[in-house]
């Protein structure tokens, strides 16, 4: 029998507003019992600290270099971390970090998290798995998605009807990722395009606003089709996945002729038809799609989902397939930890392009530490 663990994960994403926290009990295989969760809003200072440090990754040269402010933002961020776990207030066999991502090249096998699993696992007194995503790339990976592996234990919870057809996990953060999965074959996975990391910026520049509550601002504007199609126009687009992208490779270009509400609309409108043009180009577009992620409350994107793929498929919520919409990530951290411990494959040809299945991760063991 599988062993059963419980185990707790962080997942501070590329809208960088803040950490979700999960604690789940799991086996690393199709056991997965949610038993908490909560959240972290970072304040505007730190939220701060993060973009700059953003701008002080682009001169990384290796996964070690912490150039400009980095290092002091690591610490802050770990601290931040701690604090996450002991705000949840329960214990765990394991904790799944994260960190923030600062900058990924999946083109010159680099990628690079801030975050120190030694220092939250002696604060916290948990054997802490961290750094994840690199295995993967030195097996030939892209070290993104790696979330479908979870995506694949719960599609095995859904019932007939739900997984009839095809199901595909729609997750929007900073940047959208998709999971395709069909019975009988590996889930196919990759990163559709700007989530809403954009329209957090634009919200952020001109209205002063984390963010487009609801996509009620959007709701107000109309959508500029031909910024969208230059978006889309972006050699990225047409490539077929295994793909994942930075948090900046995509900027706000040629809106600046526009006002607040049609800007949020174009942007809304254009992380919608990413994800249906990455619906699309699957053999033959599943039946259901799940939305989670802070996206799958932007009505306007869900609206716009929607009418892009018609009567092809039904659209829902995770909360609506009985999921949690905004903790789906952190719970998928704290899956992949128990995986790791036990030498599992995080990540597949199929969702990464690695050469083969591969587990990942490294450990920091509480006890050796304390």
């Amino acid at each position: 029998m599988n062993q059963i663990m419980r185990a707790i994960g962080l997942m501070s994403g590329t809208s960088m507003d803040g950490i979700d926290v999960a604690l789940i009990e799991t086996d690393g295989h199709d056991h997965i019992k949610v038993l908490a969760s909560s959240a972290l809003a970072y304040e505007q200072d730190f939220g701060d600290q993060l973009r700059q440090a953003l701008e002080d990754a682009q001169h990384i040269v290796s996964r070690e270099d912490r150039p400009g402010c980095l290092a002091e933002v690591e610490t802050a961020l770990t601290a931040w971390h701690i604090y996450a776990v002991a705000g949840l207030g329960m214990d765990a066999d394991v904790i799944g970090f994260h960190g923030q991502t600062v900058l990924h090249r999946p083109n010159l096998a680099l990628t690079v998290q801030l975050g120190d699993g030694v220092a939250l696992a002696q604060a916290t007194g948990i054997d802490v798995i961290y750094d994840m995503r690199a295995n993967d790339m030195e097996h030939g990976g892209q070290g993104a998605p790696l979330v479908p592996v979870y995506h694949r234990a719960l599609a095995a919870q859904l019932n007939g009807e739900m997984r009839e057809g095809g199901v595909a996990f729609i997750n929007i953060g900073g940047i959208s990722n998709a999971t395709f999965i069909f019975d009988g074959q590996d889930p196919v996975a990759f990163d559709c395009g700007p989530g809403n990391a954009l329209i957090d910026e634009w919200m952020l520049s001109r209205a002063s606003l984390a963010f487009d509550d609801e996509g009620k601002s959007a709701a107000q504007g109309a959508a500029d089709d031909k910024i969208i199609e230059r978006y889309l126009s972006s050699p990225f687009f047409s490539k077929s996945g295994p793909k994942s992208l930075d948090r900046q490779d995509f900027k706000l270009d040629g809106l600046d002729g526009l006002t607040t509400v049609d800007g949020a609309a174009t942007l809304a409108k254009l992380t919608a038809g990413a994800i249906v043009a990455s619906a699309r180009q699957q053999a033959r577009i599943p039946q259901t799609l799940i939305v989670s992620g802070g996206g799958a409350r932007n009505n306007e994107i869900m609206r716009y989902i929607r009418e892009g793929v018609g009567n092809h498929a039904r659209v829902v919520t995770a909360d609506q397939a009985g999921f949690n919409a905004d903790m789906m990530e952190a719970e998928a951290w704290a899956y992949l930890a128990v995986r790791s411990l036990k030498g599992l494959p995080l990540t597949f040809p199929t969702t990464t392009g690695c050469a083969q299945a591969v587990s990942g991760g490294v450990l920091a063991s509480a006890n050796a530490v304390s």
